[in-house]
């Protein structure tokens, strides 16, 4: 993965993992309700689901190319166009409205960690997220393993990072969240539309 494209990636993983999605608002909940340290074990877990995701994403991309060479460039533009549709159902979305579960106090770190897991893993559209996003910056010159191990690196090694943020910050980030969700949405879907004009010609 060249240098310039890895930046882009960057710059665009760091904007996504920002946008409220189910392992953010569950990692904002259970820094709220248990903690920042506990709440590591629910974000290791949506971690190791994303890769997994990336992993099987890569996995249909691969088997694509080698069965017909351009398909990247189809995948790039449908890509595109789906990113768009994203961005304009995220624009209309109604604010966040943070409900914590009962009985979640006294979960065990295996609990939290399979949540957070299963938060990540059980969601389709990640799945149609990743198939969409990752064709945009993959080059089919180099070696796709490489590309995987650093782009599932990168996505997994952010999202971690803005997660456990979110956690250490629930108290003070949950009431702006809220109040401001509504605006905040509207950002990040005019994000999710810029990336999809943007990186299939990039």
């Amino acid at each position: 993965m060249a240098l310039h494209s890895w930046l882009i990636y960057l710059v665009a993983v760091t904007g996504l993992s920002l946008t409220p999605g189910p392992n953010t608002l569950l990692a904002l909940t259970h820094g709220a309700l248990h903690g920042h340290r506990r709440a590591l074990c629910t974000i290791a877990g949506g971690a190791v689901g994303f890769i997994a995701l990336i992993a099987l994403s890569m996995l249909g991309i691969s088997a694509l190319l080698k069965a017909w060479a351009p398909a990247l460039t189809l995948l790039k533009w449908a890509g595109g166009a789906y990113l768009v549709w994203l961005g304009l159902q995220l624009w209309r979305a109604p604010g966040v409205q943070l409900q914590p579960t009962p009985g979640m106090p006294g979960l065990r770190a295996t609990r939290m960690f399979s949540q957070g897991f299963l938060s990540a893993i059980s969601n389709p559209k990640a799945l149609l997220f990743y198939g969409a996003f990752l064709p945009q910056f993959i080059d089919p010159a180099r070696s796709l393993l490489t590309q995987f191990v650093v782009m599932a690196a990168t996505f997994a090694g952010i999202e971690f990072v803005v997660e456990y943020l979110l956690a250490r910050l629930a108290h003070r980030v949950r009431p702006w969240l809220e109040r401001s969700g509504r605006r905040f949405n509207k950002l990040c879907g005019g994000l999710f539309a810029a990336m999809g004009i943007a990186l299939p010609t990039t």
